[in-house]
């Protein structure tokens, strides 16, 4: 690899001075035609590319954005990668019989998906490169802690690391909480609606389809956004003076295999509730693969209802009954509030909540397809 060639090497090639071609890469409507033409060349010719580190220590900015989420699940069970010898990928093929009762550890992630490419389209359109960090347990803190020294300024997923953290971060960069209400902080939140979505759709399950034994399926303990669609549930039934619990009972951990899981316990009940609500899709499509491997019938013996609106739920058979949050548009406006907290630092803090749509499909009626375009 020869060396890279410098902004001085620019100069020299295009007969300018150093500040002109500086002028040329930041304000070319500021240079005349035929020097920015000329400097524009010599950069073409020696390949230069300039460099963000020295942009970043003028203005004092990176150009760098992040965005930190706990981790993914697939990280409980991440191996190394040979390279070499008999372990190392040499290309072939192989026939493997895909069993419905295998237990798949590595759940897709899709809410997290639709959540990112929001980020990377708003970043790609406001003009920030993206930084994205994972982490969890006890390599959280220190990751998010790495981050905030490397960007502008940072968006942080709820839960995914304490607020006493946040606040500390937040005092040396800016911070836009996703996902989670304000919990008396003085930060940016962009949120959606998590109880009002859980509350109609446990309202419609109630008034509209006779349904009165309701079973929630839990997420992950200390999630916020899953503490507000419980309370959604817990009010819905309270409105028509109907019991609930103080606390979830069951708990599938926001994966499908944990819905699969909640559903074989409830199959080894005596009796079936007539819904089970779950917090998530990835644990209601669970429920699902539970109920047919156990030959029980949705919605005909049981109905399953979840939240998001991931494709999935889009494809399975039957199709899933959900409330659809704005997955992409969380992620777009959390970076246009970041990008509005940059560039004017002393607004007040604001807190945007997204609106919800209650999808009705076939996991919930099955003259849904008939009845609804």
């Amino acid at each position: 690899m020869t060396k890279p060639p410098t902004v001085y090497d620019v100069a020299h090639h295009a007969g300018v001075s150093i500040a002109t071609v500086s002028r040329v890469l930041s304000r070319p409507d500021d240079v005349k035609p035929a020097t920015r033409d000329r400097v524009l060349a010599s950069v073409g010719e020696l390949g230069y590319v300039p460099s963000g580190a020295a942009r970043g220590l003028a203005a004092r900015r990176t150009g760098v954005i992040g965005l930190f989420f706990q981790g993914l699940d697939a990280m409980d069970d991440l191996g190394d990668i040979a390279l070499e010898g008999d372990e190392a990928a040499a290309g072939g093929a192989r026939i493997v019989r895909d069993i419905p009762e295998r237990t798949d550890t590595r759940t897709l992630n899709l809410y997290f998906d639709e959540v990112l490419r929001g980020c990377e389209l708003e970043s790609w359109r406001s003009g920030f490169a993206l930084l994205v960090g994972v982490g969890r347990g006890s390599t959280a803190t220190q990751t998010v802690r790495d981050m905030a020294g490397r960007v502008d300024g940072l968006m942080v997923l709820a839960g995914s690391t304490s607020e006493e953290e946040l606040a500390r971060l937040s005092r040396h960069v800016p911070i836009v909480v996703m996902a989670g209400p304000r919990r008396g902080d003085d930060l940016d939140h962009v949120s959606v609606s998590n109880a009002e979505g859980m509350r109609t759709l446990t309202a419609h399950l109630i008034d509209d389809l006779g349904a009165r034994e309701l079973e929630y399926v839990a997420g992950s303990l200390g999630s916020p956004d899953d503490a507000e669609r419980w309370s959604g549930f817990r009010a819905a039934l309270a409105d028509r003076s109907l019991e609930a619990p103080e606390e979830p009972t069951l708990r599938g951990d926001f994966t499908r295999e944990g819905g699969r899981r909640v559903g074989r316990e409830l199959f080894r009940r005596d009796g079936l509730p007539r819904a089970v609500v779950c917090a998530n899709d990835q644990m209601a499509l669970g429920v699902i693969d539970a109920a047919r491997i156990a030959g029980v019938a949705v919605p005909e013996e049981l109905i399953v209802t979840g939240f998001d609106g991931i494709d999935a739920g889009r494809l399975s058979a039957p199709r899933l009954t959900t409330v659809r949050q704005p997955m992409e548009t969380l992620g777009r406006v959390s970076v246009q509030a970041l990008a509005r907290r940059l560039a004017e630092p002393k607004l007040p803090a604001m807190s945007v909540r997204l609106p919800v749509e209650v999808v009705l499909r076939e996991s919930s009626e099955s003259s849904v397809a008939v009845s609804l375009p």
